[in-house]
């Protein structure tokens, strides 16, 4: 039954690169078939409850701009309302997943008896949506970080009331996204920092964090969920400075506490451009260490230095991105949340639309460069032949030696080697044949 907001929208269907159409689909055909599986089955597209039907277009500058028949978001019935809308959008786009922070779904309470209480209303409620549409829930996450009582982080907190808060609310989110057969649980540490080292025991907060990620697995266990445990990381905003900064922080945490084989990454292209990477660096650094789990797909506005999570539209950067994907074998619980927003200018419920549509046109264009460069091969021959003086097998004795051997051997066939040129430039020429 329509909500009446999209009435004069009709559900976006593929159309082809030569369509006219702002609401269709010009590259992404969900059953056109990539490297033998459905596109819709490499891209496992999912929408933000948080930026498309909770956020009320603010910045740290002014205050809302849209108004929606949902707003303010502060009662159960405005919930409902907001779920049936968003289950609406999802029929209309055809989406296969939809992501959601527990406070995007019910109303802050004050109190956590009350916050669990409507959680499990509005969840229930949502289960009955998903079973007449068909949409499934990628992931489920506790928002943890925009609340006063968070304000000096959750699982870090200085406070063990809030650690006990914290806990209690993570293990509702968790039986929630369970009971929705959610594929992925996901902890975002929005405060697990600091702000100054003056007031800060860092040790002491990092184990801390470490033996709540370490309850999150337990638990996960005891109720047989079958999902991935995934961690963000980002470096900063809102704290200073956030003990997930990047990757590679991440990775050395997660061994550090002995949780490499339970938990993996989900990795936003803002926050790797945060953290002053690309995001091709961070999902190709997570895969070489069996830890990409899922991707929240967006983008930074490269003149401002914060995080603007605007929807994808660089085709090459995208191809990139899903070429590493699909290197380390594709997505298996994971998928492509997009994790973004319109422009507080932008007020249409066809805005809303039109920038999932764009954005899946975007990935699907990028999937299909990124297939086409690994049925190719050019970018593996080419690593291959760089690499390839380590076949040989005085190479391999090499990393079994110690350095008095290895010099004696330099000495002893009088080792000089000559640079061999990387080629660059060729290898992003070949790129952009595909882009």
């Amino acid at each position: 039954m329509s909500t009446g907001f999209f009435d004069g929208i009709d559900r976006v269907r593929y159309e082809g690169p030569d369509s006219d159409s702002p609401l269709a689909y010009r590259h992404y055909d969900p059953d056109e078939i990539v490297m033998g599986k459905r596109m819709e089955d490499h891209l496992r597209f999912a929408v933000a409850w948080w930026h498309s039907f909770a956020w009320e277009g603010g910045d740290p500058f002014g205050g809302p701009t849209f108004e929606r028949p949902w707003h303010p978001q502060d009662d159960m019935g405005r919930a409902r309302m907001k779920a049936d809308v968003a289950f609406e959008m999802f029929e209309i786009l055809g989406q296969p997943f939809y992501c959601w922070h527990d406070v995007d779904l019910r109303p802050e309470q004050g109190n956590f008896a009350d916050n669990l209480s409507t959680l499990e209303e509005i969840t229930d409620y949502l289960g009955e949506k998903m079973q007449g549409t068909g949409t499934r829930l990628l992931w489920g996450t506790a928002n943890m970080f925009s609340h006063r009582r968070w304000m000096s982080g959750a699982a870090t907190n200085p406070d063990p009331d809030v650690f006990a808060f914290a806990a209690a609310t993570v293990k509702g989110c968790m039986d929630a996204t369970h009971k929705l057969g959610g594929q992925n649980y996901v902890l975002w540490g929005g405060r697990e920092g600091y702000e100054t080292l003056l007031n800060t025991d860092m040790g002491a907060e990092m184990d801390h964090m470490g033996r709540f990620l370490s309850m999150v697995v337990e638990y996960k266990h005891k109720i047989g969920f079958d999902g991935t445990i995934l961690v963000e990381p980002k470096p900063q905003e809102p704290s200073k400075h956030q003990y997930d900064f990047d990757v590679a922080t991440c990775i050395g945490f997660l061994r550090k506490y002995g949780l490499e084989g339970e938990v993996k990454l989900n990795i936003e292209q803002g926050h790797a451009i945060l953290a002053g990477h690309s995001f091709e660096h961070e999902l190709a650094l997570a895969a070489a260490e069996g830890m990409l789990g899922s991707i929240d797909m967006n983008r930074n506005d490269y003149q401002s230095g914060w995080d603007t999570d605007q929807f994808p539209n660089n085709v090459p950067e995208v191809a990139l991105a899903y070429y590493h994907v699909l290197k380390a074998g594709g997505f298996t619980t994971g998928g492509t949340n997009f994790d973004a927003k319109l422009r507080r200018q932008s007020l249409d419920a066809e805005d809303l639309i039109a920038a999932h549509v764009g954005a899946m046109d975007v990935c699907a264009r990028g999937l299909k460069a990124a297939a086409a460069m690994l049925e190719d091969g050019g970018l593996e021959a080419a690593l291959a032949e760089r690499y390839a003086g380590w076949q040989r097998p005085e190479a391999q004795a090499m990393l079994d030696s110690d350095l008095a051997a290895i010099q004696a051997r330099v000495l002893d066939e009088g080792i000089n080697p000559a640079p061999r040129s990387g080629r660059q430039e060729r290898l992003e020429n070949y790129v952009n044949r595909f882009v």
